[in-house]
C-alpha cells in the first residue's frame, strides 16, 4: 500500500491506531502500521487530521535517537 505524507488518517484502511500509555490528557501521538512496513503517525487530538507515512527504517532512528536522548531538549 503507497502512502502520502499528510493523507487523512481517518482514511487509512484496516490499521489499529496505537498510543502510549503515558500519554497524559490525549496529548500524544498515535502509530499505526501499514501493510508493506511503513508506519502511520497522527496527531491523538486530531484523529481525522493529517497522517505523516514513515518507513520502519525511519522510525527505528527516530526512536534510538530519542533513546539516546538525543530530543530531551525539544518540549520543554
Amino acid at each position: 500500500m503507497q502512502m502520502c505524507n499528510g493523507v487523512a488518517a481517518s482514511s487509512i484502511p484496516g490499521v489499529t491506531w496505537v498510543k502510549s500509555s503515558a500519554s497524559a490528557g490525549g496529548n500524544c501521538v498515535e502509530l499505526a502500521a501499514i501493510p508493506g512496513g511503513s508506519v502511520a503517525m497522527r496527531n491523538s487530538r486530531d484523529p481525522e487530521g493529517p497522517a505523516l507515512i514513515y518507513t520502519g527504517a525511519e522510525l527505528e532512528a527516530f526512536v534510538a535517537g530519542a533513546k539516546a536522548g538525543e530530543f530531551d531538549g525539544f518540549g520543554n
